[in-house]
């Protein structure tokens, strides 16, 4: 029997996307897939849209809103694959993106390996998708993984992991006291359950960019900030437990230092405990230095000015090109 993949797919309020999302992981190359839907009580079509896939195979399950987490919790507790696969409910997986990884985690058949992939982000034209290789994107060991991310600021999109059902085990449930960076201290602890860390660049995902609407976004949320610095604090945690040496301890002050914006002006209690962090292991931190775009913005009128500005900036950038690409996939459906 070819193992079973299980494609876990939480979501709220997806019905534009949604579709697409399921569309993708149905037309998985990869025979044996159960793929689950944990609707997390979305107000819109996200579960009617859904339930239209469940005669290809697709379960669909409700619950009361609990937040991304309590919903990847319930799906994988009605999973029963050898592998999974999670995937957003605005994503989308290459064809060959279960199978490859499948094949290559049959290469260690005795190890406790885990499979990620490329990635490359889109708005709303897939074919348009940006893939940029960073220094994740090769073969690692958990210790050298989580440290190049600390020290290069990088990190691998959700959906490009494919993980053994015992190591999913062994790291436990998703984190549902955090708002922000579940992801990262989730997949924390899959590299601490595992061995070996195997890149499969054939294997593709595609990350829709979603702006302020992406649950990573912090802005200006206090309990956003307070959760990014809990799971940053955990991430140190875990990486020092496998490897305390000096290049380690570096990476994790570098990692507050990249971090320290997104609480400076507003929360300066955190910015002291980034800081005494920082000590500990170490290091200093400065407080936080605004580019040379918002450095005079930021001696006019305060940092708390330019702190907005940085935000907003991008932001209306964002919603510029977004609506520029959304014209242009409209245009290409209608002339199709």
């Amino acid at each position: 029997m070819e193992p079973l993949v299980s494609i876990l797919i939480p979501a709220f309020n997806a019905q534009q996307y949604i579709g697409d999302s399921l569309m993708s992981a149905v037309n998985q190359t990869w025979p044996n897939k159960e793929i689950i839907v944990v609707d997390d009580g979305s107000s819109d079509d996200t579960r009617s849209i859904a339930e239209t896939f469940e005669k290809a195979g697709v379960r669909v399950l409700t619950q009361e809103n609990q937040g991304a987490a309590a919903a990847r919790n319930k799906a994988l507790s009605l999973s029963s694959g050898e592998y999974i696969q999670w995937l957003d409910a605005d994503d989308l997986l290459s064809p060959n993106k279960v199978a490859a990884q499948v094949e290559a985690l049959r290469r260690y058949p005795d190890r406790r390996t885990v499979i990620s992939s490329s990635w490359g982000q889109f708005f709303h034209r897939p074919s348009r998708a940006t893939f940029k290789s960073n220094g994740l994107w090769c073969d690692l060991t958990p210790v050298e993984w989580l440290t190049r991310k600390m020290e290069q600021n990088v990190y691998m999109q959700t959906a490009t992991w494919l993980v053994p059902r015992a190591v999913t085990e062994a790291a436990g449930p998703w984190d549902t006291g955090l708002l922000g960076d579940d992801d990262g201290e989730y997949f924390a602890r899959i590299l601490l359950a595992s061995e070996q860390v195997c890149f499969v660049p054939e294997a593709k995902v595609f990350y829709r960019a979603s702006g302020t609407n992406s649950l990573s976004y912090i802005g200006h949320s206090d309990k956003k900030m307070e959760a990014q610095l809990r799971s940053m604090r955990l991430n140190i945690d875990y990486v020092r437990s496998l490897d305390d040496s000096e290049r380690v301890r570096a990476a994790c002050v570098k990692y507050l230092e990249n971090w320290l914006i997104n609480f400076y002006p507003e929360r300066l209690d955190l910015v002291d405990q980034a800081m005494q962090l920082a000590r500990e292991l170490g290091g200093e931190l400065a407080l936080p230095a605004f580019s040379w775009k918002y450095a005079g913005l930021a001696a006019a009128c305060g940092p708390g000015v330019a702190k907005r500005a940085r935000i907003q900036l991008p932001r209306m950038k964002w919603a510029v090109i977004s609506w520029w690409d959304k014209m242009m996939h409209r245009a290409q459906e209608h002339s199709a």
